[in-house]
């Protein structure tokens, strides 16, 4: 009988931790949480280089109207090998992922990056102009 009352107990914890475990609130694939925020822009831009140190001769020019970044760089500058760094709005996330370096050497192709939404419905891509010095 103690078998039993044991493997119940036992059955009955099991349940109220996988009952526990339920996801509240909704996540995307990256594992982030889907929000109610629709607000989708960026609030500022970085280019680093190699060393990690900026490599921008001045602020970027942000146009969240155009969705346009301008940013000029020191004359020398290695653009095959950028690290570009977006300050988003709350619960905002980039799209494609940055992973590491970036290549900015081909100034007639401007990168182009898609800011999505807190709440995954808006979708603004922006486009990064790259000037040297």
């Amino acid at each position: 009988m103690r078998k039993y009352i044991k493997i119940t107990g036992a059955l009955l914890i099991a349940a109220f931790v996988m009952a526990g475990c339920k996801k509240d609130y909704p996540v995307d694939e990256d594992g982030l949480l889907i929000t109610t925020r629709a607000e989708c822009y960026v609030s500022n831009f970085e280019l680093l280089g190699t060393d990690f140190v900026t490599v921008r001769s001045k602020a970027p020019v942000i146009d969240t109207t155009a969705q346009t970044i301008r940013v000029e760089v020191l004359f020398g500058t290695d653009l095959r090998n950028l690290y570009p760094q977006f300050s988003l709005v709350t619960d905002a996330k980039l799209d494609p992922k940055i992973t590491g370096k970036v290549d900015f050497s081909n100034l007639a192709s401007p990168k182009v990056y898609t800011v999505v939404s807190g709440n995954r419905q808006v979708r603004k891509d922006y486009t990064i102009y790259v000037t040297v010095q």
